[in-house]
């Protein structure tokens, strides 16, 4: 019997008002370019999932900034490929995570497929 509404409209009012009105333009501008430090760094030391975290701290700083209209079209589009850059980063290190570890959760079929050799000594 209770609603949607009067569970969270209080809290979509809050973190419209904040990010629409209120929001630290500077400061989420920083906080960009130090998450996009971080994914970087994790992702160097092999971490794809972590890095993936900071990598979506990164999209939601953007989507902030972008709310406000404080980017423009050229910086709209540099911020995206900065974003998408690290998506892929953190796709490929958890792929080759998962190749090392012999991709685990595939049927022996699959990994066969995948990984010939690992396929053999499986046998």
């Amino acid at each position: 019997g209770v609603t949607y509404g009067e569970v969270r409209k209080r809290e979509e009012y809050e973190f419209s008002k904040c990010y629409f009105e209120h929001a630290d333009l500077d400061l989420h501008r920083r906080h960009f370019d130090d998450w996009e430090g971080e994914a970087r760094r994790l992702l160097d030391a092999g971490l794809p999932l972590a890095a993936y975290d900071a990598t979506l701290k990164c999209s939601h700083l953007f989507n902030v900034l972008d709310a406000r209209g404080a980017v423009s079209v050229t910086e709209r589009t540099g911020y995206i490929k900065r974003v998408r850059a690290l998506a892929l980063r953190c796709a490929k290190g958890w792929l080759d995570v998962r190749q090392e570890l012999g991709f685990p959760l595939l049927s022996e079929a699959d990994r066969a497929r995948l990984l010939p050799a690992a396929g053999e000594a499986a046998r």
